[in-house]
């Protein structure tokens, strides 16, 4: 059975490898000239079930209307000429109830459980090296109000499996050494003990070099998918710079490109970019850095250490296809860091980029058939393709060969 995987990043890699497991003849299809190099390569390093929220709450609506007014918040909107950003808005606030927003939780929660489990079984079995860090993750609170409401929002994931620990400022500062200088900027946190963090395009890289050497998975960088060619209920091919290419099966694992492609076949995909805001910095030699990944509740940054480097991200900005960048757009980020890691790096050098989430409104991905019978969905995952990456593999190999999945599909099939 021989199948095109269209998209090299985490979500497409991780899908090959399973599918070339089942016995799939596998060609990974990638544009650019290495694998992971778009949002795999600017994500926090986080694989985090204990933060996995849906972003359409009841809060939202009022962050974006703040941001539409020049605030500096963490989910933002810039207006423009492009149906696709409005269509996606309603469908966006239409889930920014309290009861709608519970429920994308729950059902990305349970997505990120399951994918981590199989994220592990994987790494053990292939020995998978990608500076993987497992002491839990810090969700950080400035003030003990702040705590308190924290605590109570997520004691809905510890209500369904999360183990947490609430910790005051001088646990924070044994767990982590590097707040012992600042506790005084803290009130304490909420440490999830099962997230964990690690450097994603390692972990693509590793893997792929299984796939190749194990498993005769082929991979073909330079390759741009420019379309699909439908003959009725089927894909014919994919349209390529390299020609037209033809399989048995196709799966769509281009992040913020799948709509895109989708539409040449006649399918719609509520998929919109989230572009986020992501820097790296060198380690200084001596200096004090953060050990045990985490996110900054008040100002949204999240931070990991990547080997010898240290990511910060931010933001959730709905701009359309924009992936550029002004050094007012790392403020925030650069102003967590000094306050909170001012000797772990020189912040005057570093490698800054833009990279665009493919969101959709309510939060869980995309997965599994839609109107063709051989064209396969791994789409959709937002700011959660590292933690999922894995559970939405197997998903969908699971699918593809005819088994039925280990979790439920609620919530994650192709929604028309």
């Amino acid at each position: 059975m021989k199948t095109l995987v269209l998209g090299g990043g985490v979500v497409g890699v991780t899908t090959a490898y399973f599918l070339a497991k089942a016995g799939h003849e596998v060609t990974v299809l990638e544009e650019k000239d290495a694998l992971g190099l778009e949002a795999t390569g600017g994500n926090a390093g986080i694989i985090a079930p204990g933060h996995s929220f849906a972003w359409a709450s009841p809060r939202a609506p009022r962050m974006l209307l703040d941001s539409l007014r020049g605030a500096e918040t963490a989910i933002r909107v810039r207006l423009a000429p492009d149906l696709g950003l409005y269509t996606w808005g309603l469908r966006f606030l239409r889930e920014c109830t309290a009861d709608r927003a519970r429920r994308n939780t729950l059902i990305k929660l349970r997505l990120c459980q399951y994918s981590q489990a199989v994220m592990n079984e994987l790494v053990g079995r292939e020995s998978i090296e990608y500076h993987a860090i497992a002491r839990g993750a810090l969700y950080l609170y400035r003030d003990h109000a702040e705590l308190e409401a924290g605590t109570k929002k997520m004691a809905l994931l510890a209500e369904h499996g999360q183990k947490q620990e609430i910790l005051d400022a001088r646990a924070v500062a044994r767990l982590d050494p590097v707040f012992e200088p600042v506790r005084d900027k803290i009130a304490g946190a909420i440490r999830d003990v099962g997230d964990s963090s690690g450097d994603a395009r390692v972990f693509v890289e590793n893997l792929a070099r299984v796939c190749r050497e194990k498993l005769g998975v082929v991979v073909r960088l330079g390759v741009r998918v420019n379309a699909l060619h439908a003959d009725g209920d089927r894909i014919a091919g994919a349209v390529t710079s390299a020609g037209v290419l033809s399989a048995d099966n196709y799966v769509l694992a281009l992040g913020v490109g799948a709509p895109r492609v989708a539409r040449t076949a006649g399918v719609s995909l509520p998929v919109y970019p989230a572009k986020g805001y992501s820097s790296t910095f060198l380690l200084r030699a001596g200096g004090l850095a953060p050990m045990v990944p985490g996110v900054d509740e008040r100002w949204l940054v999240g931070w990991s250490r990547l080997g010898d480097r240290l990511r910060l991200t931010s933001t959730a900005e709905f701009a359309g296809y924009d992936w550029s960048w002004t050094p007012r757009d790392f403020n925030n980020i650069l102003r967590l860091a000094r306050d909170l890691f001012a000797d772990a790096a020189d912040y005057d050098r570093g490698e800054y980029r833009a990279c665009l989430r493919p969101m959709t409104p309510d939060g869980p991905p995309i997965l599994g058939l839609g109107r063709h019978r051989n064209l396969f969905m791994n789409a959709g995952h937002g700011h959660m393709g590292w933690t999922m990456a894995c559970g939405t593999a197997r998903i969908v190999a699971d699918l593809m060969t005819g088994r039925m999945p280990e979790i439920g599909l609620e919530g994650l099939t192709v929604r028309r």
